[in-house]
């Protein structure tokens, strides 16, 4: 049912706003958004770490329930404004609070994609390599701290930049929602057969029993806290970017379907990273434990070994970098979107002079994340690497502030009413119960947890 955009009691933004051209163009943009170094990057070190299977399990839990209703809130409170997120803030009222929460969750992708970017360079980079045969120097364990060090890193995330602000430049419907229609169903035919390429490895399939099977001796209280936070990171909650993509939304898609399917997307490319990288890297160490918690170098430094170990290596390097570059794009597209958005929306500018400021901050923050492993090495803050605490500052701190945020404006000042209303113009809004239940209950005992949990962690409390 097709619904003029200033119908309803809601004031409404931006007249003449781009909009997606339907369900399936919100849906992978925002999938697009969903699956990119959360998911390709973050998830299998996470898992290998956490116990693999009990991690896969209790990540899906809170995916389908705490992840859901956050989903659902920022996609209909977009939509129903008609704005990004100060906006949709402001529509409530103007007072500090409204403003805070407004510009809280618009700051957080514009601190993200800078270093994002850079991460994306080093994908590109990497990359590069493998299309020039180099599988056995990229192999070499002092490669990649040798090549983050060097200033050539820049280049590299310059050119990452450039792609995403081409893009951009494009628009929604030309831009953003065409790249994600012809990448993510490339990215989807590349993690299965690099999946399988991994799976029929000599020794694989331990790997693929420890990251399918639970074992519930492998749980542990940091399994479920670790799960939470990859959830925010991994669904794009808190960034401001469900807002802006709702924004873009017509009333008459369906909020409840178009969820589901971002579920079943990102928990599918989830599965598939973790059965690209964690049978891989049984069939090159046994499951040795060390090599399981890598961490974050495990796609790096790890799997370049799995692959220069493997016949057709340099061909497995080339098609799993080329899938990572691709979720690594569809991501930094996605944020960077959402800063653009609050560009427009707050203070009236042409989308070309938004995406300008936009592109000059990530330059800015980009550059110096770039080089705080090289020639600005000895900036530390919090005795963390600039990259590092950017990544903390807004995935460990900012992101679930943010997310209490909408929690505080979804049941304490719009009305879960409301939002059931806006949902249901367009859903049946099966899960409706689940929702009010963890909107009321359960998603801000969550989100402290997952606060308090990484301020613990850095205070050396606790070890994530």
């Amino acid at each position: 049912m097709k619904r003029d955009d200033s119908a309803g009691d809601m004031p409404q933004g931006g007249k003449g706003r781009s909009s997606f051209s339907g369900r399936l163009g919100y849906v992978l943009a925002v999938a697009g958004s969903a699956v990119g170094l959360g998911n390709i990057w973050r998830f299998p070190y996470l898992a290998a770490k956490y116990g693999g299977g009990i991690f896969l399990l209790v990540y899906l839990i809170l995916m389908l329930t705490f992840g859901y209703a956050l989903i659902v809130s920022e996609t209909a409170l977009g939509r129903m404004t008609r704005r990004s997120p100060v906006g949709a803030f402001g529509t409530f009222g103007n007072g500090g609070l409204f403003r805070f929460g407004g510009w809280i969750n618009a700051v957080i992708p514009m601190l993200i994609v800078p270093y994002y970017s850079v991460i994306g360079g080093w994908v590109t980079k990497y990359l590069f390599e493998y299309l020039r045969g180099s599988t056995a120097a990229l192999a070499e364990e002092a490669y990649f701290p040798e090549f983050i060090a060097d200033t050539s890193s820049v280049l590299w995330f310059l050119l990452f930049s450039l792609a995403v602000a081409a893009v951009l430049f494009a628009g929604v419907k030309q831009g953003v929602e065409r790249v994600s229609k012809v990448m993510m169903p490339l990215l989807v035919l590349l993690a299965v057969f690099v999946a399988l390429y991994s799976m029929t490895r000599p020794g694989a399939w331990e790997g693929v029993k420890y990251f399918l099977v639970p074992n519930f001796q492998h749980f542990s209280w940091m399994t479920v806290v670790a799960a939470m936070g990859q959830m925010f990171y991994s669904l794009s909650i808190a960034m401001g970017i469900l807002y802006t993509y709702g924004s873009y939304m017509k009333k008459e898609v369906d909020i409840e379907s178009s969820t589901k399917q971002v579920e079943v997307f990102d928990t599918a490319i989830a599965m598939l990273a973790g059965l690209m990288v964690i049978p891989a890297v049984f069939a090159f160490s046994g499951g040795d434990p060390n090599t399981l918690q890598a961490g974050p170098s495990l796609m790096f430094i790890t799997i370049p070994k799995v692959f220069a170990s493997m016949g057709f290596g340099t061909a497995a390097g080339i098609m799993f970098f080329l899938l990572v570059l691709l979720a690594a794009l569809t991501s930094a597209i996605s944020l960077a979107e959402s800063g653009v958005s609050t560009f427009e929306d707050q203070f009236g500018w042409s989308r070309r002079r938004s995406t300008v400021l936009m592109g000059a901050i990530i330059l800015l923050f980009g550059a110096a994340s770039a080089l705080g492993f090289g020639v600005w090495d000895f900036v530390t803050l919090l005795g963390m690497s600039i990259l590092d605490f950017f990544d903390f500052l807004t995935n460990s701190l900012m992101m679930p502030v943010a997310a209490l945020a909408t929690c505080l404006l979804v049941t304490r000042v719009a009305g879960l009413d409301r939002i059931i209303k806006e949902v249901e113009q367009s859903s049946e809004f099966k899960r409706k119960r689940m929702y009010c239940f963890f909107m009321k209950y359960m998603a801000p005992v969550c989100i402290v947890i997952i606060l308090f949990s990484s301020i613990a962690s850095v205070l050396g409390w606790i070890s994530i």
